[in-house]
């Protein structure tokens, strides 16, 4: 097992303290140091609490003890310290930082910069005006005919932004933040936008520069009062999931707001590394538009969603930082409902007194959880308040009116003097059913019947140019007939049938950053149709499967027409396939694939013919066109893991791109291999996949006999050697990786070896004569690769 990893979170609110208690939950994790922390969190397992430097932001001693008590991961929890460049401090020494750099963070650090970028980005939004003069902002509201929301630039705690009723009150709110300052130099810029009408949903989205992964869309409770009225605050309460976040509203958001949200600032050159949490209005009409961006988890959302993800946050956290967030898992409970109550000190967001003794009557209610917040310990080590809002009771329930229903009884196991909360929260998502009920159509789980018969409709041409004798040329169904005497086996009895079912792998990512999708359709087909003809059988029909959360019509068909030219070229007809359609299981841009072959083979031509093989056989192996479809978590990584780019000149090929060079697909070898099988000349074949040479050759030998490879018999692909070196790949590894320029290998005997050799040439391979069979010892492997010393 891995050394467990430190983490360092910096904060002290009940975000920081749910971070804290959620990553303890993973087995990957030591110790959690929280800078400064709170009453909460110094009570955690495996947390500690460390004061560190003159303030939270003496980042030069935070990296020292990072250092020191060797940090694997820093979390910072406010927005203040990621604006003022905390991410670069650690990132600088190589610690791994969950949080955008202070470019970034202007997107929450000004709200003027934040408009802009919407703009530019045709990102969904209110109307507005950005103002550094106050009597321009003056003669901008006196002029307006609709109702405004005055936001003041720069942070401000979560309390900068003004609803003004009237003209009246306009004016005097740019006054409050631009003349009286109660904001500080927060507004020295403000925002003027258009008041949106509607209901606000909160979305933490996790992203690592490129792929997002929302959690869910939660509600939150700004004002101090029941009913939404009185002060603003920094949130009195939330729940999760909102009802108005359906399927079919969140997949909009994630197309119009996250995915050009992070597109944007990655083409800025400021990625968005960290928890993109996005305000967002829901007009009544349904269209969501972006109230505000934050750079950071919200407060009390976090303390709300973190509960119903079941995957391990610090798995999450940690790809997010190292840029490969599209390799974790990523698994919410769907099934429940969570409601945060936060318990505010009375007087609250005015005056309020400190240092009052909180009591939290133990046990609590089943699923239930207190999150501090305003805590912190006295001298004689009592947890008492410290801050405005003080702690916060969470449940989770398989209802939201249970979910509630518990939170308030955590409620009343907490106690202090002058303990104020909400009573009403989650009070919108329970209007009256009249006024809610609506009709929910499949189009609304995010399925779409129509797009698949759209796609069906794309795609028949394509699927009649496979068309061969014994199969149905006409596509619609899930599945296809075939007539083997048709296709010239005549006699069944000795006829058997051979299937094969595979997928592509992670190289899918590879198409699908690129946007080229009709190369992994060969590459599906040539995986299963190269596993037939190991078995001595020829293609006859295939089926494909092709997944998504969202159909995108375009994009599946740009895959079948791969899938029908790889078809072509194996000889086999495409009969049928399933499209299907999954909101939730799949990130948008992403989708899976998979495929069954169907052949058939005579008795006696079946392969191998383990009997048949001796001492002193040759192996004959057919170049691949590249790496083909295995090893590509290694190759992956590889890239990942340095400067690279998937869009950078191939430094083997420079008139190429690196990932153009991967996308080259899987070769098919069925028809080149077809003749020198039924002329009854080979005794075996083994694709060689996963496992490379030294696993899958062993596969078509008897137990008897080994196979010993000469790797100075062909030259290994510069693409290889590149892999090799720039990974500091062992030998051994990449041996048993990837194919190393070999693709297929036959097994013959040595009187057949030019006949073999002429077959194949003819229809245009190329051959190698790689090696012989020996006599297998007890303790010799089935596969010997030698002469490897610098291979890279």
């Amino acid at each position: 097992m891995s050394q467990p990893i430190n983490v360092l979170i910096v904060g002290n609110g009940g975000r920081e303290h749910a971070l804290a208690w959620k990553l303890s939950q993973s087995s990957r994790v030591g110790t959690i140091y929280v800078a400064p922390g709170n009453g909460g969190t110094s009570r955690g397992e495996r947390v500690q609490n460390v004061a560190i430097g003159s303030s939270p932001s003496d980042f030069p001693e935070l990296v020292k003890f990072a250092v020191a008590h060797e940090i694997g991961l820093v979390v910072p929890g406010p927005e203040q310290p990621l604006v003022d460049g905390i991410s670069t401090f650690f990132s600088k020494v190589g610690i791994p930082v969950f949080g955008p750099s202070a470019k970034a963070a202007r997107m929450e650090g000004s709200k003027t910069f934040s408009k802009d970028f919407m703009k530019k980005y045709d990102i969904p939004t209110a109307d507005f005006q950005n103002f550094t003069d106050y009597e321009a902002a003056k003669s901008y509201i006196e002029k307006s005919n609709h109702n405004l929301v005055i936001k003041a630039s720069g942070i401000a705690a979560g309390k900068g932004v003004l609803i003004p009723a009237n003209k009246e009150e306009a004016f005097e709110a740019i006054k409050e933040i631009m003349v009286d300052r109660h904001f500080g130099s927060a507004g020295d810029e403000v925002v003027i936008e258009e008041f949106l009408e509607g209901d606000e949903l909160s979305i933490l989205c996790i992203s690592d520069g490129y792929t997002i992964l929302d959690l869910p869309p939660a509600q939150d409770h700004k004002r101090i009062g029941n009913g939404d009225t009185g002060l603003n605050t920094g949130g009195m309460g939330a729940y999760a999931p909102a009802p108005i976040g359906t399927p079919k509203l969140l997949q909009q958001i994630r197309e119009t707001i996250l995915q050009p949200t992070v597109d944007g600032m990655r083409k800025e050159g400021y990625p968005m590394v960290g928890c993109l949490f996005v305000g967002i209005m829901v007009a009544p009409s349904g269209e969501p538009k972006v109230l505000e961006y934050n750079v950071r988890f919200g407060d009390p959302e976090t303390q709300t969603v973190l509960p119903l993800l079941k995957s391990d946050l610090f798995e999450i956290l940690l790809a997010a930082a190292e840029h490969r967030l599209d390799s974790v898992e990523f698994d919410v409970d769907l099934s429940k409902f969570s409601t945060t109550v936060v318990m505010a000190a009375g007087g609250y967001p005015g005056d309020y007194a400190k240092g009052d003794i909180i009591t939290v009557t133990e046990p609590l209610p089943e699923e239930t959880f207190v999150f501090h917040a305003g805590t912190s310990k006295n001298a004689d080590g009592q947890v008492v308040t410290s801050g405005g809002r003080v702690i916060a009771a969470t449940a989770i329930a398989s209802s939201l009116e249970e979910a509630v229903s518990k939170a308030y009884s955590g409620v009343d196991h907490v106690s202090f003097k002058g303990k104020y909360n909400r009573t009403d929260i989650a009070h919108r998502a329970f209007r009256s059913k009249a006024a809610n009920q609506v009709s929910i159509t499949y189009a609304d789980a995010g399925v779409s019947v129509d797009n698949g018969n759209q796609l069906v409709d794309n795609i028949k041409k394509l699927v009649k140019s496979t068309a061969r004798s014994g199969a149905d040329s006409e596509i619609g169904g899930f599945g296809g007939l075939f007539d083997l005497k048709a296709a010239g086996y005549a006699d069944i009895d000795e006829t058997l049938l051979v299937a094969a079912t595979d997928g592509v792998g992670t190289k899918l990512r590879i198409a699908q950053i690129l946007d080229i999708h009709n190369t992994v359709g060969i590459d599906l087909v040539a995986m299963n149709v190269n596993d037939l003809i190991v078995q001595g059988a020829e293609s006859l029909m295939f089926l494909d499967y092709f997944a998504s959360g969202k159909l995108d019509i375009e994009v599946a068909a740009k895959f079948v027409e791969g899938v029908a030219a790889g078809c072509r070229i194996a000889g086999c007809a495409l009969v049928g396939g399933e499209t299907s359609e999954m909101p939730g299981m799949y990130a948008p841009g992403h989708y899976d694939t998979n495929g069954t072959a169907v052949g058939a083979v005579l008795k006696s031509e079946m392969l191998p013919k383990l009997d048949e093989m001796a001492v002193g056989d040759v192996l004959l192996g057919l170049k691949s066109n590249g790496t083909h479809s295995n090893g590509f978590s290694l190759v992956r990584k590889i890239i990942e893991s340095t400067e690279f780019e998937y869009t950078d000149s191939a430094p083997w090929n420079p008139e190429s791109t690196i990932g153009e060079e991967f996308l080259i697909p899987t070769r098919i070898y069925v028809k080149q291999l077809l003749p020198s099988i039924k002329q009854k000349l080979i005794l075996g074949l083994s694709h060689i996949t996963g496992g490379g040479l030294v696993e899958n050759v062993p596969r078509a030998l008897p137990k008897h006999l080994s196979a010993v490879i000469d790797i100075n018999t062909w030259e290994v692909p510069e693409v290889f050697k590149w892999l090799g070196k720039t990974g500091n790949v062992p030998i051994p590894d990449i041996l048993k990786t990837l194919n190393l320029g070999v693709g297929m290998v036959a097994i013959v005997k040595r009187e057949n070896v030019a006949q073999v050799i002429a077959n194949l040439e003819k229809e245009g391979e190329t051959v190698f004569t790689i090696g012989e069979l020996v006599a297998r010892g007890e303790a010799q492997p089935g596969c010997v690769v030698t002469n490897t010393e610098g291979l890279y």
